[in-house]
């Protein structure tokens, strides 16, 4: 591949502000000013324009939108981890190459993943809200009783660098860590995460206290906590998920916290974001989040680091260290 030096980049959101600078120093680059997502016909427009492109989560990149691209477009530089948004088999077909941003997040999202559990059993989210309303009367021996944590025992679906650290808090903790995941961990990574597998996930739900998802969405993942594996938790369960709504049966979610089948929920992602299911959101037993996994200046300067190091190194005519390939998840 051919050197290109100020190559031809459109960008479908408003990035931090130095990544943008930084940006517009390296390639011919568009931004995004006023953060309005782009309609169908703008993203046709944009591939067909672009020799690189940098989505992010919230853009539909499908084989119809990638069929307008044009012959120029080689580089699909995604702005964050998951690529479940992009049609990577229409990319390839295209012979584009496609980039993400690992590696960078994990530690916000484990955080946040973190905060969760230790905010919806101990109901801190439904206590702040009683002393904004003026409702709290002071304290007593029966008020606002939550779960402990510590002793509880942690499911995490999905054992890759997120799962794996919010392992190494959970046990800071005093949570015993329980997972499910496609591959066993080695032994040694077993014994330094004091880590239990479990090669059937229905077994696991049947044993657990909390359980988190931070597996990839694919098409295998969908829907992968349906109404049937709800009922396979116990009432006194908390569920959280900061990996993507589609995992969740969101419609079954809502149901078994109405009927208090199961304690309740921590969620920062949602099947059809913005949208959430009406019944969520009048439920006291759920702690809902826009969307902040990753949400901090120094993750999102780190990910514009990335997609940037990714064009550099493409345009110099050498494969980008983030590429996605086949069997990414």
């Amino acid at each position: 591949m051919s050197q290109i030096e100020r190559p031809k980049t459109i960008v479908t959101r408003k990035l931090p502000s130095a990544v943008e600078a930084r940006m517009a120093e390296l390639f011919d680059v568009e931004l995004n000013a006023d953060d309005t997502p782009m309609t169908e016909d703008e993203l046709r427009d944009a591939v067909a324009r672009a020799e690189v492109f940098v989505p992010t989560v919230t853009d539909d990149i499908s084989a119809d939108i990638l069929e307008a691209a044009g012959d120029q477009l080689k580089l699909i530089a995604n702005f964050g981890v998951g690529v479940d948004h992009i049609d990577l088999s229409a990319a390839r077909a295209k012979n584009m190459i496609v980039t993400n941003t690992p590696g960078v997040l994990t530690e916000d999202t484990a955080d946040m993943v973190m905060a969760l559990i230790l905010s919806v059993p101990r109901r801190l989210a439904e206590g702040e809200k009683l002393v904004r309303a003026g409702g709290w009367q002071g304290w007593r021996p029966t008020g606002m009783l939550g779960h402990r944590v510590n002793g509880k025992r942690l499911g995490i679906i999905g054992m890759g660098r997120i799962g794996q650290a919010i392992a190494r808090r959970a046990r800071g903790f005093g949570l015993s860590v329980h997972y499910h995941n496609r591959h066993r961990l080695p032994e040694a990574v077993e014994q330094t995460l004091d880590a239990q597998w479990h090669d059937d996930l229905d077994d696991m739900l049947a044993e657990i206290d909390i359980l988190t998802i931070n597996c990839p969405y694919t098409s295998e993942t969908h829907h992968l906590i349906d109404e049937a594996r709800l009922g396979l938790l116990g009432r006194d369960v908390y569920v959280i998920n900061a990996a993507r709504g589609e995992i969740i049966d969101e419609a079954a979610l809502a149901a078994v916290l109405e009927n208090g089948q199961i304690a309740g929920a921590g969620l920062d992602v949602y099947e059809n974001e913005p949208e959430i299911e009406p019944r969520l959101l009048g439920l006291d037993n759920v702690v809902l989040l826009p969307h902040l996994g990753s949400a901090t200046f120094e993750g999102r300067e780190a990910m514009g680091d990335k997609v940037i190091a990714n064009i550099r190194i493409w345009a110099d005519g050498h494969r980008p260290p983030d590429q996605v390939l086949e069997g990414w998840v």
